[in-house]
């Protein structure tokens, strides 16, 4: 893939007007080249690894993003990453700065290994990143997941993909 290129997403795919339906093999074993792309974080507190006011922070960054125009037409990213059992960050991909939203650019290279089933396997699903990375011959910088629909959406489409996505440096 090209720098700061995300797999495509059909936004008029989207039955439920939330999340647009997930192509995982598009997502599978992907390298991905980021070089100061754009994003929004957002903090949302959590009780060991549990989100407590994760909707009303997504709620009020999306409006954001929105009302700023920086959603991206053809694809979407959030890259969530848990630095302890009491906080977790969410890195939203945007096409420009949002006004009152704490922005960061992120540059590196990424790899992909897309997972399916319910939230209680995220443990397993990052020792499988951590394994697949090691597979690969790379060392993990750090590991972000993406989860590609909200609950409700994931329940109505019958498929809950959790994308992993490890930041990677060559051995």
């Amino acid at each position: 893939m090209q720098t700061n290129q995300l797999p495509y997403v059909d936004w008029q795919d989207c039955p439920t007007d939330c999340c647009p339906r997930f192509h995982p093999e598009l997502w599978q074993d992907e390298t991905l080249h980021l070089e100061d792309m754009l994003f929004v974080k957002a903090t949302v507190r959590t009780a060991f690894h549990i989100p407590l006011n994760m909707g009303g922070v997504f709620e009020r960054v999306m409006a954001a993003i929105d009302k700023a125009g920086a959603k991206h037409d053809d694809t979407y990213l959030t890259l969530s990453y848990d630095p302890s059992l009491w906080r977790s960050e969410h890195y939203m991909a945007v096409t420009k700065d949002v006004p009152g939203e704490e922005m960061v650019r992120l540059s590196g290279d990424f790899i992909t290994q897309v997972n399916e089933g319910p939230y209680s396997q995220m443990g397993k699903w990052a020792q499988a990143l951590a394994d697949f990375v090691k597979q690969k011959g790379m060392t993990m910088v750090k590991p972000y997941f993406f989860y590609s629909t909200c609950p409700k959406c994931a329940k109505h489409y019958g498929k809950n993909y959790v994308v992993g996505v490890a930041q990677v440096k060559q051995l």
